[in-house]
């Protein structure tokens, strides 16, 4: 095990969660090595894409002040976009960093200026891969000069083989996402204001027809019951699908306020995005992990859970439209069925799948990258 560790990671914003899920997980990693005892220096753009778009939002100021509040250890250094390049300001700031991680939703030019730096103060350089582009876009990937890189996480196995086979990389380590569950925890008894929720965006048509079928279909058969959505970037057509359907549609959701709108539910649903269906197969959203923690019954649109990391009977899966409408009413019939399928699906998480538990992998991991 290595001693106390300086660690410099490069986000797109943590700030920010707006269409920014990468901020979820990651929050609740570094905030957890900050506890482990090691020292965390988060970097991001001053002006990103997610905070300028959070801003725009009624609740965008609450949202920066509840995520300052919610981890006051850790340390936000926001920079300008002419550092990008500027290789003596990230000497000067670097300059006593043992390990520096990248995330995969940064500018290419800044991953080359990191690289640049690293050979001359001989920090180890890994980079964070959360998303599908190594699947969908390899060519953005190739951008980074990943074959400089000292190692790779990944969020699934499958972007894991993904890195071996088609960039050749020796070195990549399968680090899956996980729920912060200081946070994401069961609330105590709430008054039910829905019957289903669902938090999620619309995603640029990744799954506006997955949306359509195990969840506003659904719910044009169960009109006694009140659908609610939260969520960025839904469309006109979007939003007029989901007003015929008769659910309320409730917009941006602060990720930090999310155990609340859960406890006010009876059950919620996870949707994929078609690459996590085909492509990427065996690789979860952050939400399910969040969900589950919260100790809420789950109804899951259809994927392969190639790496065994819930059991049966975790979450209920569907794999089409009159299936999802039957797992709902079951439900939402049986409290008790109900009750003990999130009671068990929160065991999963406790036992395997919290922050803790990823941050002391990553330390593992870190060990290893320098043998």
């Amino acid at each position: 095990m290595l001693p106390s560790l300086n660690i410099a990671y490069f986000a797109h914003s943590l700030r920010s969660d707006w269409n920014n899920g990468n901020a979820h997980f990651i929050r609740g990693l570094l905030n957890s090595l900050v506890q482990l005892g090691h020292s965390v220096c988060v970097y991001e753009p001053e002006d990103n894409w997610s905070i300028s778009n959070l801003q725009s939002e009624a609740a965008g100021a609450e949202s920066l002040q509840q995520f300052t509040d919610t981890y006051p250890g850790l340390r936000i250094r926001a920079y300008e976009t002419g550092d990008i390049l500027d290789t003596q300001c990230w000497l000067e700031r670097l300059e006593q960093v043992d390990f520096v991680i990248v995330h995969e939703w940064n500018a290419p030019g800044l991953a080359k200026t990191l690289l640049s730096v690293r050979d001359q103060l001989k920090f180890h350089i890994l980079f964070h891969d959360t998303h599908h582009r190594v699947s969908s876009s390899p060519e953005q990937i190739r951008l980074f000069n990943i074959d400089r890189f000292d190692g790779v996480l990944a969020f699934g196995d499958t972007l894991r083989n993904l890195y071996q086979e088609k960039f050749g990389i020796e070195k990549v380590w399968t680090l899956h996402e996980a729920a912060d569950t200081s946070l994401f925890k069961p609330f105590p008894a709430t008054k039910k204001e829905n019957d289903v929720v669902w938090i999620g965006n619309w995603g640029d048509d990744e799954r506006s027809a997955e949306i359509s079928q195990f969840l506003l279909e659904p719910a044009r058969k169960l009109l006694d019951h009140r659908f609610s959505i939260y969520g960025v970037r839904y469309p006109e057509e979007g939003l007029s699908s989901l007003h015929q359907a008769g659910v309320n549609y409730c917009g941006y959701l602060p990720n930090l306020s999310a155990p609340a709108a859960y406890a006010a539910a009876r059950l919620t649903v996870h949707i994929p995005r078609q690459q996590y269906v085909s492509a990427m197969t065996g690789i979860p959203t952050i939400r399910v992990f969040e969900a589950l923690a919260c100790g809420i019954p789950l109804i899951s649109a259809p994927w392969k859970d190639t790496e065994k990391l819930f059991r049966q009977g975790d979450f209920l899966m569907v794999r089409d439209t009159h299936e999802m409408r039957r797992a709902m009413e079951y439900l939402l019939n049986d409290r008790g069925a109900a009750q003990a399928q999130a009671l068990r699906g929160l065991e999963t998480i406790l036992a395997h799948h919290t922050c803790r538990h990823r941050a002391e992998q990553l330390v593992t991991i870190l060990s290893e990258s320098i043998q």
